[in-house]
């Protein structure tokens, strides 16, 4: 049994943030990791990944990433960067402990791993984000698919695709990028979407969206909203003619909403407009060599790329939860309250533009402010 101040469950982006501000307030504080691994899914994503926003509203607390580091910051390179930010801040996380059980205890917490340790703690961080689950929906007969199904967590680059044909379904970021990573390689690929999408350009004349966006939010009376649908129209155009679904909705509202991320082009567009990504109704069913469509259509592929998401799953080890889940069955904000007071989120409110990276900046100084508030004197023996 092992005592601390604060249990973070995470050692990814979210995790190290918390940790970071933690050590420079002085507090007392242990990480949990289920992977061996830093960041483990930053080391696993698919190769061509880099960021989508850009690298100054994206590093952690305290260490801004290196000026050589590019704009839009490479796996590769953001894999360097939380390592050398654990090391920055001396973060050592318990690796291979998968936390099992978030347990109250008095005024505190018990938290046993899946790898055999406990702790016994006065507040518990849930750093393990909303990307924890794979979400891999199933269809009527998809059982006599005689191809491949694969989830995106498992995709790397598109050599293993080569000469066969792929049907990405699901069209958030991830599977407009990775559609456009086959199509780049020749691959025969198609999309299925089920619902309209909205696509923002991430650049503009060489400066980033993101940057243009925060600058036009400041402008009164919507105006700032009117112009960015203006440039969307004008730079990605009516995708609707072939075969795009297009949303009305303006994409901060969308992702209020909905909480669906407008996907941002990278080239996507382009393919679709030259024929080179396929756009398909949704499915309604499989069958032995493919699929077929809410339309009636059918299409043979040999693979099927689920881009369908994840899922959050806190209550698979805080099974008391449920009342501080949102309808979208992640905590409805940072702080716990009622019986819940003590519990902490971080990385759990995708719903803002601006990205995950900066939703976790902001987190993590709300949560090592209100950690920091807490009274020595509270601390377990």
């Amino acid at each position: 049994m092992r005592t601390t101040d604060t249990l973070i469950i995470g050692a990814g982006p979210g995790g190290l943030a918390v940790a970071g501000r933690l050590r420079k307030l002085g507090r007392d504080f242990e990480v949990i990791e289920k992977t061996d691994k830093i960041a483990w899914s930053w080391h696993n994503h698919y190769d061509r990944l880099c960021l989508h926003t850009v690298k100054q509203l994206s590093h952690l607390p305290h260490l801004a990433f290196p000026e050589h580091y590019p704009t839009y910051v490479p796996r590769e390179d953001l894999v360097r960067y939380y390592e050398s930010y654990a090391e920055e801040f001396q973060i050592s996380p318990h690796f291979n402990q998968e936390a099992d059980i978030v347990e109250k205890q008095g005024d505190g917490f018990l938290v046993k791993s899946k790898g055999g340790m406990s702790f016994q703690v006065n507040n518990v961080v849930v750093a393990s984000g909303v990307n924890r689950v794979p979400f891999s929906p199933s269809w009527e007969g998809q059982g006599a698919f005689e191809g491949e199904i694969t989830h995106s967590r498992d995709y790397k680059n598109p050599l293993p695709f080569v000469g066969k044909k792929v049907l990405v379904i699901g069209f958030g970021n991830t599977g407009a990028e990775l559609a456009l990573d086959l199509a780049e390689q020749d691959v025969d690929v198609a999309a299925s979407l089920r619902s309209p999408i909205t696509i923002v350009p991430r650049d503009v004349n060489g400066r980033p969206v993101q940057l243009t966006a925060r600058t036009l939010a400041k402008l009164p009376f919507g105006l700032g909203d009117w112009l960015g649908t203006q440039v969307r129209k004008a730079v990605i155009g009516d995708l609707s003619k072939y075969g795009v679904p297009m949303s009305n909705v303006h994409p901060a509202v969308q992702l209020r909403e909905t909480g669906k991320t407008p996907v941002i082009d990278l080239g996507t567009v382009n393919y679709i407009k030259n024929g080179r990504i396929k756009i398909l109704k949704d499915v309604k069913q499989f069958h032995s060599k493919g699929v077929e469509l809410v339309n009636g259509e059918k299409h043979d592929f040999d693979v099927i790329l689920l881009c369908t998401g994840y899922k959050a799953k806190v209550e698979e080890f805080v099974p008391w939860i449920g009342p501080f889940l949102d309808k979208y069955n992640v905590p409805k904000g940072p702080i716990g309250t009622g019986e819940h007071k003590g519990l902490y989120f971080v990385g759990f409110d995708n719903y803002k533009l601006g990205g995950i990276l900066g939703t976790i900046f902001n987190d993590s100084e709300t949560i090592a402010k209100d950690i920091a508030l807490q009274s020595t004197s509270e601390k377990v023996s």
